[in-house]
C-alpha cells in the first residue's frame, strides 16, 4: 500500500522535474529564445508554399489598392495638404507643415518625374485634377505601390518568425483586404510610406535578431543597419514614428538586459561593443539620415512662401523673393484689403442681406447684415477699410503703418458699416458669438461703438512689426469680448446665406483654426506698388532646423480643437466611427474611411484570447503546474509578445494625447496586431501542451498544428474578411451612387454616411 507521505513526496518530485523542465516565462532560456523564432514544425514539404502564396496575396493588394485609382479625378480629403506641399516643393516655395520632410519629398519627386510645374495647389476638397493637368494618377500610384509593399513585409515577417503559410496568409490578408489602408494608401498621403516604413522595421528588426547566434558577422550588420534606416524613414515621415522606436527600443532593451545576465558567458567588453552597435546602427545613423532630408527640405525651399510668417524674421531673411513674397506689400491704415482665413482660404464677407429673426432650431437672432466667408475673390463684398482704434485727424489719415498687436476697425466698403460682434448667438454654433455689420448711423458710443473693436494677435506673438499682405499671420480679436474671428467650411450656412460659410466669435483662443491674413491691397499705386528686391542673408542648417523644430512641435501642441469626424482611441480597435473623405451630392457618392470590420473584431478576440492565456500561465505557474510545453512558452511570450508590445506601444500613447485624434492614427497599430493576431491564431490551433500533461499523445506529435480544422478556420475567415471588404467597397472607392437604404446598411457603431436619408 502507498502511504499518503508516500504520495506527497511523489508529487513534490513530480513538480520539481516539470520546473526544471519548464522555467518560469520571465526566465526563458536563450535556447528558447531562439526556438521563438525558428521555423516550425510544418512538414518542410510545405516550403514551396510560401513563394506562389505570398504572390498570391500581394496580387489581391495590388489590385484592391490600384482599382479605380483615377477616381475621383478630384481633391480628396488631406490631398488638399500634401498634393499642395509637393507644388511648393516643386516651385521652391517655404511652407511649413507639423510633419518631417521624407513623405512629401518622395511625392514631390514623383510630381517632378511626371513633369509637373507645381502650379496647381490643391486647394479645395473637389477642384478637378483634369483641369488643372495635375499629375494626380502617379502621385495616388506612389501610396499604392508602397500600400501594396506592405502586404509581402507581413507575410514575410511571419515566416521568418517560423510560422505557417495559412498564418502568413492570414496575417497579411488582414491588411491586404482592410478598406480603411486601402482607402488610405490610395491617395495623395503620407500614411502609406509611414506604415511601409513601420512594416519594414519590424521585419529587419526580426532578421536582425534571428542572427543573434551570429554576432557581428556582415549579416548581423546589415539587418541592424537596415532596422536604422527603416526606423529614420518612420520618423523622418511622422513623429509618431518616436512609437515605433519604442517598440524595437523595448525589445532591444530586453536583448542587452539577456546578454549583460553573466551566465551568458559574455564579458563586459563584448556586452559593451553589441550596445555601442546597436546605439550607432539604430540611433545616430538614423538620426544623421533623418537630418538629412531636412538639409534637402532647406536645399530645396530657397523662396519666400506661405510658412514665412511660422519663423522668425531671422530665418525668414535667408529666404529669396517668390511671387508669395513680391505680392506682400506694408499695410496702412485707410486701406482697402481683403482678409483671408488660413485654413479654408475663403475671403471674409458681407452683403446687404439679413440674419433670418429665427434659425431652424428656434434660436432668435440680431436680425443684423450677414458676415460670412466665401471663395470668390472678385466679389467687391470683399473689401474693408482699415481704420484706427482714434481717427489721426483729417489731413494726417496717410501713411501710418499697420502693425501687429494694434487695435483696429474693419468698415464694409460696399454698406459703409461697421464690423461688429456681441453677446447673441451664432447661427451654427451657439456657444460663439454672431458677427454682424451695423450702419454707422446706428452707432451708439455710450453702447455698442466698442464693439466695433478688434485686435491684431500675431501668430509669432512678436507685436509692433508691420503688417504685411500674404506674409503676417494673425489672429483678429474682439477687445472687449476677447473673442476670435473664426470660419469653418465643415458646415455651411443655408440658402438664406447663399450656402457661404458662418463667420462666428470663437472661445477658444488656442485653436490653429483662428488665423487669418490679409490678401491684398485694393487700388494700389504709387511706389508702394513697386517691388523691391530683398538682401538674402545666411543662417546654419543646424539653427534652422532647430527653429523649425520648436515651432513644428508647437503647433502640433495647438492641435486641440474640436473636429466632426475626431474620435477618441478606446473607439478605434472596434472601428466605431470613421472620417468623411468626398462626396458628390449629384451621384450620391462618397469616400468614407473605415475599416473592414470584422477584420478590426477578430484582432481585438486575439488579443483577449492572449491575455486570458497569459494570465492563466502566470497563475499555474505560481502553482507549480507547467501547463504549456517549453518552446510554446518562448513562442507566446518572446513572439506573439513582441507583437503585442508593439501594439501597446503604438496604441495606448494616444491615450495621453491631447491632441486632436482620428481613426486613422490607429493604422500602425492595426498591422501590428494583424501580425499578432496571425501568430494567437496559429498557436491556439497548436497542441502546445507540456508532455507532462499530454500522455494520450507521443512527445513527436506535440507541437503540431491541428492542420485540417486550422486551414478550414483560416478559409473561413478569409470569407468573411473579402466579403466584408467587398460590401464596404462602394464607400472605399467612392465610384458606385448607393440608394439610401444601401448607405444605412454599411453604417456600423457611430458611424454617420452621408445620403443615408
Amino acid at each position: 500500500m502507498v502511504t499518503k507521505s508516500k504520495k506527497f513526496e511523489d508529487h513534490k518530485h513530480r513538480d520539481k522535474r516539470s520546473r526544471e523542465k519548464s522555467p518560469s516565462p520571465v526566465e526563458v532560456s536563450e535556447v528558447s529564445a531562439a526556438d521563438a523564432y525558428r521555423m516550425s514544425d510544418i512538414d518542410p514539404s510545405m516550403e514551396k508554399w510560401y513563394k506562389p502564396a505570398d504572390a498570391a496575396v500581394t496580387m489581391v493588394a495590388f489590385i484592391a489598392r490600384f482599382y479605380y485609382i483615377w477616381y475621383p479625378n478630384e481633391v480628396v480629403f488631406d490631398e488638399v495638404h500634401f498634393g499642395k506641399f509637393a507644388s511648393y516643393y516643386l516651385q521652391r516655395t517655404f511652407f511649413f507643415d507639423l510633419h518631417p520632410p521624407f513623405a512629401k519629398l518622395l511625392i514631390a519627386l514623383v510630381g517632378y518625374l511626371a513633369g509637373y510645374d507645381g502650379s496647381f495647389k490643391f486647394d479645395t476638397i473637389g477642384d478637378s485634377y483634369l483641369q488643372h493637368s495635375a499629375p494626380y494618377i502617379p502621385m495616388r500610384a506612389l501610396s499604392a505601390v508602397l500600400g501594396t509593399l506592405t502586404v509581402p513585409l507581413i507575410f514575410n515577417t511571419m515566416k521568418e518568425c517560423g510560422y505557417s503559410v495559412l498564418t502568413c496568409i492570414f496575417a497579411s490578408a488582414i491588411v491586404a483586404l482592410d478598406n480603411a489602408h486601402v482607402a488610405e494608401t490610395r491617395l495623395i498621403l503620407l500614411d502609406s510610406t509611414l506604415i511601409f516604413s513601420i512594416a519594414a522595421s519590424i521585419y529587419c528588426y526580426v532578421r536582425f535578431y534571428k542572427l543573434r547566434r551570429e554576432p557581428f558577422s556582415s549579416k548581423w550588420y546589415l539587418w541592424l543597419f537596415l532596422t536604422g534606416v527603416a526606423l529614420s524613414c518612420v520618423i523622418s515621415t511622422k513623429y509618431v514614428g518616436i512609437l515605433t522606436y519604442c517598440s524595437v527600443g523595448v525589445a532591444v532593451a530586453y536583448d542587452l538586459w539577456q546578454l549583460l545576465d553573466i551566465k551568458k558567458g559574455h564579458s563586459m567588453t563584448e556586452f559593451v561593443k553589441h550596445f555601442m552597435a546597436r546605439f550607432l546602427l539604430l540611433i545616430v545613423v538614423p538620426f544623421i539620415i533623418y537630418l538629412f532630408w531636412f538639409y534637402i527640405h532647406f536645399a530645396i525651399l530657397t523662396k519666400s512662401g506661405p510658412g514665412d510668417g511660422f519663423m522668425t524674421p531671422e530665418f525668414q531673411e535667408t529666404l529669396g523673393d517668390s511671387r508669395l513674397a513680391r505680392e506682400a506689400r506694408g499695410v496702412f491704415y485707410h486701406d482697402v484689403v481683403t482678409i483671408k482665413h488660413k485654413d479654408t482660404e475663403c475671403l471674409l464677407h458681407s452683403h446687404d442681406f439679413k440674419y433670418p429673426l429665427r434659425y431652424e432650431d428656434g434660436r432668435v437672432s440680431s436680425q443684423g447684415q450677414q458676415v460670412t466667408c466665401m471663395s470668390d475673390y472678385n466679389d467687391t463684398n470683399n473689401y474693408w477699410e482699415l481704420l484706427p482704434k482714434i481717427p489721426f485727424g483729417e489731413g494726417h489719415e496717410d501713411n501710418h503703418l499697420v502693425r501687429q498687436g494694434d487695435t483696429f476697425r474693419l468698415k464694409h466698403v460696399n454698406t459703409n458699416g461697421y464690423l461688429l460682434t456681441h453677446d447673441v448667438a451664432s447661427p451654427l454654433f451657439a456657444t460663439n458669438e454672431e458677427f454682424t455689420v451695423i450702419p454707422e448711423a446706428d452707432l451708439n458710443v455710450s453702447t455698442n461703438v466698442n464693439d466695433t473693436l478688434f485686435k491684431f494677435d500675431p501668430f509669432d506673438k512678436k507685436p509692433a512689426q508691420s503688417l504685411k499682405t500674404k506674409a503676417s499671420i494673425f489672429k483678429i480679436l474682439h477687445v472687449p469680448s476677447v473673442v476670435a474671428m473664426w470660419t469653418h467650411n465643415d458646415k455651411l450656412l443655408p440658402d438664406w446665406a447663399f450656402n457661404q460659410q458662418e463667420v462666428n466669435g470663437n472661445k477658444k483662443l488656442t485653436e490653429s483654426s483662428n488665423y487669418w491674413t490679409i490678401d491684398s491691397i485694393i487700388g494700389l499705386t504709387g511706389l508702394r506698388a513697386v517691388y523691391v528686391p530683398k538682401k538674402i542673408k545666411t543662417m546654419s542648417f543646424l539653427k534652422k532646423w532647430w527653429q523649425l523644430q520648436l515651432t513644428m512641435f508647437s503647433q502640433n501642441n495647438k492641435l486641440s480643437a474640436d473636429h466632426p469626424f475626431a474620435s477618441q482611441p478606446q473607439e478605434w480597435p472596434m472601428c466605431m466611427s470613421g472620417v468623411s473623405f468626398w462626396t458628390n451630392n449629384d451621384k450620391r457618392q462618397q469616400i468614407f474611411f473605415f475599416g473592414n470590420i470584422p477584420g478590426w473584431w477578430m484582432e481585438c478576440i486575439l488579443m483577449s484570447a492572449f491575455m486570458a492565456i497569459i494570465i492563466v500561465d502566470q497563475i499555474t505557474c505560481r502553482r507549480g503546474v507547467h501547463i504549456l510545453r517549453d518552446r510554446s512558452r518562448a513562442r507566446l511570450y518572446l513572439n506573439i509578445g513582441f507583437f503585442f508590445s508593439a501594439w501597446a506601444c503604438h496604441y495606448l500613447p494616444f491615450f495621453l494625447m491631447h491632441r486632436q485624434k482620428f481613426l486613422h492614427h490607429y493604422l500602425p497599430a492595426h498591422l501590428l496586431a494583424a501580425l499578432f493576431s496571425g501568430g494567437m491564431l496559429e498557436f491556439l490551433f497548436t497542441d502546445n501542451r507540456n508532455p507532462e500533461y499530454a500522455k494520450d499523445k507521443p512527445e513527436k506529435e506535440l507541437g503540431k498544428i491541428q492542420l485540417a480544422i486550422y486551414a478550414g478556420t483560416v478559409a473561413g475567415l478569409l470569407s468573411v474578411l473579402t466579403c466584408a471588404f467587398i460590401f464596404f467597397a462602394p464607400v472605399t472607392y467612392g465610384n458606385v451612387s448607393l440608394t439610401a437604404d444601401e448607405v444605412r446598411a454599411r453604417q456600423f457603431m457611430n458611424m454617420k454616411l452621408h445620403f443615408s436619408k
